[in-house]
């Protein structure tokens, strides 16, 4: 077939609802044209009366099955009576039972490697559980050519444990989700697609790479995608469809080529996760590890951080308002030796809160871990920065709960600037600078809409040969920027997010640029922040002015 590529679809667990999946197939190849094959993960038959009549229509073949589909065997002892057995065979036209595990290869070179089931909790294993030696018998044959680079496509019936490390977290209990053995083949095997079920669950990880950087040579990278159950009442994803190339037939450069968010894999996290595994690689063991999350909880933030113990915290005076210690930096007496302190610059920074550099009288609030400061020769009146107090360089390196209050001045800010008519715009510049400096600016409404600004930032980037990738929603900064990533950040009030890996060299003043164009600000002087300066007294009064303005929306402030 050369380099013509395969059309796919997959299924997460049908559970015997035949007529719906098959007649979404046809819709859709309707609309699009035919697919080659439809892959199913997770449980395929029901257990109803209602599954079973619908079955036999097509085991008889009293209703056709429009697409070649290929599926899984059972994942409970309920539907293991439907499989006759470890090996594969048609159970009726258009559906093939792949068998307990193995690797399929098409006409076109496409490799699908397969396990059905769940993970035998003892031997020995039920119909509907797989072992060890199962996973050892696949993938000894494939790895020991030294040709091998992957498959094409694996499908399990359950997740691998762990695969949300590093990336966005799924909707589901992290912590008894998945199976670590499954997780030890994927990483072994290191699919372009890999595709489970089981949860319920719609997820679509970052793709993750299969190498190390600088330390081995580039290699493909991979996708993780868990489908819901068809027809589910909250219309969660069960299909997706996809175009793929067999790995045999493509260009190997076009091959390893990295997209913009890829993370690192989630199954080599540390030494300490492979410790005590038996010669065959399928330990269990990192199911018995708690549910690390390598990226922020911000479940909480709606809860927020405390607020202090019935003072005002106020930049005038010696620029704090109280003592050096923040209320939020004691912990409970019976736990002195574990007082927290903000990290310290190794050298003088101009943004650190406990600094001399710092200049304090463009002070507007000051929380538990950030502050809040009118921006030296600013876009508008009211634009602002939020600052962590402690020294970091960038969003991705603070710790959850500087996160966490950070949210709450974003949000305190998209308060006040509605209650003036305007939009709220934030940017980072992760590139030649010390300390975070996360910059927001207000937008009159009448001025233009937030698609708009979306464009003006999008085009501008083009024109200098750049390009913003759009960061998908629930996701996080850290989770596509680890940390030491120079980057450029944007996020608009309608919460979508831009974002641009710095590779050499970036125009300092690019945010400010954008926003000041005709096509947003329309104050094309005022892009320089140099040519916006204003004497001391005047900055006194505009901050005196916006933080009289800003305290009914400032958490800060006790009452």
């Amino acid at each position: 077939m050369g380099e013509q590529p395969v059309r796919v679809l997959a299924c997460g667990d049908v559970e015997g609802r035949l007529n719906a999946l098959f007649n979404r197939v046809q819709t859709i190849q309707k609309k699009t044209g035919q697919f080659d094959l439809l892959l199913c993960v997770g449980e395929f038959f029901g257990t109803t009366p209602e599954a079973e009549a619908e079955w036999q229509q097509y085991r008889t073949g009293a209703r056709k099955v429009p697409i070649h589909t290929y599926i899984l065997g059972a994942a409970s002892q309920e539907t293991a009576k439907n499989f006759p057995g470890a090996d594969g065979c048609e159970l009726a036209e258009n559906v093939t039972y792949l068998g307990r595990r193995g690797v399929f290869t098409g006409v076109s070179g496409l490799q699908i490697a397969y396990v059905s089931g769940r993970e035998a909790p003892q031997e020995p294993a039920p119909a509907h559980c797989f072992t060890a030696k199962d996973l050892s018998a696949l993938v000894a044959p494939l790895t020991s050519s030294s040709r091998f680079r992957g498959v094409d496509i694996l499908l399990t019936s359950q997740w691998p444990r762990g695969v949300w490390h590093y990336a966005n977290n799924p909707e589901v209990n992290t912590k008894f989700c998945g199976s670590g053995s499954v997780a030890n083949l994927a990483d072994k095997l290191r699919p372009r697609y890999h595709f489970a079920a089981l949860e319920g669950a719609h997820y679509e990880r970052l793709p993750y790479r299969n190498h190390v950087v600088l330390q081995e040579n580039a290699q493909h990278v991979s996708r993780f995608i868990a489908l819901a159950t068809v027809n589910n009442p909250a219309k969660k994803k069960y299909l997706y469809a996809f175009n793929i190339i067999p790995m045999k037939t493509m260009d190997p450069s076009e091959l390893v080529k990295q997209p913009q968010d890829v993370t690192e894999n989630p199954y080599r996290r540390s030494t300490k996760d492979k410790t005590d595994e038996p010669k065959t690689g399928f330990s269990t063991a990192e199911e018995e590890e708690p549910a690390h999350q390598f990226f922020f909880d911000l479940s909480r933030k709606q809860g927020g951080a405390p607020r202090g113990r019935g003072r005002r915290r106020h930049p005038d005076g010696d620029g704090r308002g109280r003592d050096q210690q923040h209320d939020g930096d004691r912990l409970d007496q019976g736990q002195p030796k574990k007082l927290r302190r903000h990290p310290q610059p190794t050298g003088p920074c101009w943004f650190c809160l406990a600094s001399p550099q710092v200049e304090k009288h463009l002070v507007i609030s000051i929380g538990t871990h950030c502050y809040l400061a009118l921006a030296k020769g600013g876009l508008t009146p009211h634009h602002v920065l939020i600052l962590p107090i402690g020294h970091y360089q960038s969003v991705v390196e603070l710790s959850s709960e500087v996160v966490e209050e950070m949210e709450k001045y974003k949000s305190a800010l998209r308060s006040f600037y509605r209650s003036k008519g305007a939009r709220c715009v934030l940017f980072e510049r992760n590139y030649r600078s010390q300390h975070l400096q996360l910059q927001v600016v207000p937008v009159p409404l009448d001025r233009c809409t937030t698609e708009d600004i979306k464009e003006a930032f999008t085009v501008q980037a083009q024109e200098q040969q750049m390009e913003l990738m759009e960061i998908p929603q629930h996701t996080e900064l850290k989770q596509i920027a680890p940390p030491g990533t120079p980057y450029f950040y944007v996020e608009l009030d309608s919460g979508e997010k831009l974002f641009y890996r710095i590779q050499k060299h970036f125009p300092l003043q690019f945010g400010r640029e954008v926003l000041a164009s005709e096509a947003v600000l329309n104050i094309p002087t005022r892009a320089d922040w140099k040519e916006c300066k204003q004497s001391r007294e005047e900055e006194e009064e505009s901050c005196r002015q916006l933080r009289d303005d800003f305290q009914p929306h400032d958490f800060a402030w006790d009452d």
